[in-house]
């Protein structure tokens, strides 16, 4: 049974593009552009995902977010061409599992979908072992399966996001602004050599897994 996607967006091409791609990724869709109607169609539909763009005419998505999460536990990627960091926070913090900021490809978009209907799964909740990882934030130090990584403080801080965020996917921005928060100028291929590296680290200690997944033109994932 395919999973049906909501999406709320007010620029009819835009949203239509989305609908081809994840019509093309056997996604059922459906298009709202006024958040005025979101909650109601959300409560006799229980959609499995929905794209909620933050800018809407009527009720604006971050309302809207806050209410659905009042009573559903759906999945929710909000849509933003805000790039101010306090907005993308608000938008975790009232109960988005991810966010995603224009433009942004629509590859980007069906990952993004991919990746979080298969985490909010219940059979990869419990097969995700939150052990196999322990994290020392203030000895700056990660075990993996009881042995010590051998890191430097850019990979901690890039392997917690990944902890922290299993199978969410990541552009090179985000993991730039996430890793790199002291406002140096940091080129993209500086994010790939430290994948490379911390990749490798992993797989020397534990050869029987491959953690980071490279998602083509997109960037990475954690898994």
């Amino acid at each position: 049974m395919s999973e049906t996607i909501l999406i709320v967006e007010d620029e009819v091409k835009l949203a239509k593009v989305l609908i081809d791609y994840l019509d093309q990724s056997n996604y059922k869709t459906h298009h709202l552009i006024n958040g005025n109607e979101v909650i109601a169609w959300v409560k006799k539909h229980n959609p499995d995902l929905i794209l909620l763009d933050l800018m809407l005419p009527g009720t604006n998505g971050k309302d809207i977010c806050k209410e659905i999460r009042a009573f559903s536990k759906t999945p929710i990627i909000m849509v933003t061409a805000m790039i101010d960091e306090i907005d993308r926070l608000i938008g975790l913090e009232l109960g988005a599992d991810d966010y995603i900021c224009k433009p942004f490809s629509p590859k980007e978009v069906v990952a993004r979908v991919k990746a979080v209907l298969r985490r909010s799964d219940p059979d990869y909740l419990n097969d995700f072992n939150e052990n196999e990882f322990m994290v020392n934030h203030d000895a700056y130090n990660i075990l993996i399966k009881g042995k010590k990584l051998d890191l430097t403080p850019v990979e901690f801080r890039m392997l917690t996001m990944f902890i922290d965020h299993p199978v969410r996917v990541y552009n090179r921005d985000q993991i730039l602004n996430t890793v790199f928060d002291d406002g140096r100028i940091v080129l993209d291929r500086t994010v790939d050599t430290h994948i490379k590296n911390l990749r490798q680290k992993l797989k020397d200690a534990n050869p029987e897994k491959d953690y980071i997944r490279s998602i083509y033109g997109i960037g990475y994932s954690f898994e």
